[in-house]
């Protein structure tokens, strides 16, 4: 298990109580526990890829430098709306309603390797989503990356499919 935990400040009955949230803010504040975490994740991934998507808006804080060490491209996944050109749309399930997520249609060449990144895996909503639409941009998912992964919650079981990494589990 990697030793980032010790950077990642809990906040007890936050943002409602009786939760325990994980804040990164702490992480990204330190230098070296920033570059640790890149370190780490470009070390997760053990082969070239051609994209990093990163998913909206955390994911974005990871995924453009971690491109940047890979030689890689990097794709944002956003919410609907704030991409300028033809998307693909995937909406999913929240516990009180469901939310969307756009990518660039020419985001992803037809084949090409990519990784996909974000901060955090609770229940999997966010990365199913993010997930199919890679796919329907043709793009080949080698892992999935994260930063923390909130076990409890079982997100991990809807990407059973996929190659699956978290450098910190609570």
């Amino acid at each position: 298990m990697s030793d980032l935990a010790r950077y990642i400040r809990n906040i007890p009955d936050f943002p409602k109580p009786g939760i325990q949230f994980k804040d990164i803010t702490t992480l990204l504040q330190n230098p070296f526990a920033f570059k640790l975490c890149l370190d780490e994740l470009e070390a997760c991934v053990g082969k070239s890829v051609d994209v990093v998507v990163g998913t909206e808006s955390r994911g974005f804080i990871f995924g453009a430098p971690l491109a940047d060490r890979l030689g890689a491209g990097f794709v944002p996944v956003r919410k609907p709306g704030k991409l300028p050109d033809k998307t693909y749309s995937e909406s999913y399930d929240l516990e009180y309603g469901t939310d969307t997520l756009e990518i660039h249609r020419d985001a992803i060449a037809k084949g090409q390797k990519v990784v996909i990144i974000d901060d955090l895996l609770a229940t999997g909503g966010t990365m199913v989503a993010t997930t199919k639409l890679v796919e329907k941009a043709g793009g080949h998912i080698e892992a999935i990356l994260f930063v923390v992964e909130l076990e409890f919650l079982n997100g991990r079981t809807k990407l059973a499919d996929y190659n699956v990494k978290s450098l910190v589990k609570f």
